[in-house]
């Protein structure tokens, strides 16, 4: 059993940034995918879903469920590093809630896989505060608008456009491509019978 000075030394076991990059808005919840969770626990993947698997009455829809194909090609679209991108999956990932994290703890009781949970805890709180604070901002600034005449219309636009998020960019392709130009029609063959007239 570790110590509760264990714990929060090694709770920097895994940066919280590098938590907050693997947390994704998927069904309007926040989650973890089962490989990044298996990567930051130093697990095999085949290993976590097995001890999930096996304790399945522990993860209800609201902790757990499994991405259909189409948000499986919509992440992976907006992934670059994760190991959502590397092949050879036979199956549809998983995905945890904060919850679902939370029950993994009970099922992986190594001293890292605590610290790595601790870790986790803390970066969904963190995200939590973040986001409440935004539509705390958003709330603000339209009491504010409804204060002030169109005179400030510009500025509050301005601070509006500056609040939402950027859109994804657009990949563009790769490779190349060959430029197919017409090519020009060849005048017609005399039938071979005719004779050229001279």
């Amino acid at each position: 059993m570790l110590s509760g000075k264990q714990l929060v030394s090694s709770a920097s076991i895994v940066p919280l940034e590098r938590i907050e990059s693997r947390i994704y808005f998927v069904r309007g919840e926040k989650v973890m995918l089962d490989a990044d969770l298996a990567e930051l626990y130093e697990v095999a993947l085949k290993v976590l879903n097995q001890a999930v698997r096996r304790n399945r009455a522990r993860f209800p829809a609201d902790f757990m469920f499994e991405l259909t194909r189409e948000e499986f090609a919509n992440l992976r679209s907006q992934i670059v590093t994760s190991s959502l991108n590397h092949g050879g999956r036979r199956y549809l990932p998983l995905v945890f809630t904060e919850q679902g994290v939370a029950m993994l703890s009970g099922l992986l009781n190594s001293p890292r896989a605590i610290a790595v949970n601790i870790g986790i805890m803390r970066a969904f709180v963190r995200l939590r505060l973040m986001i409440a604070s935004n539509i705390d901002l958003a709330r603000k600034l339209a009491a504010l608008e409804r204060k002030y005449d169109a005179q400030f219309k510009i500025v509050f636009d301005a601070i509006r456009e500056l609040m939402t998020p950027p859109a994804p960019a657009k990949k563009g392709e790769i490779g190349f491509h060959a430029i197919l130009k017409p090519t020009p029609a060849l005048p017609a063959a005399k039938p071979a019978n005719q004779k050229s007239k001279l």
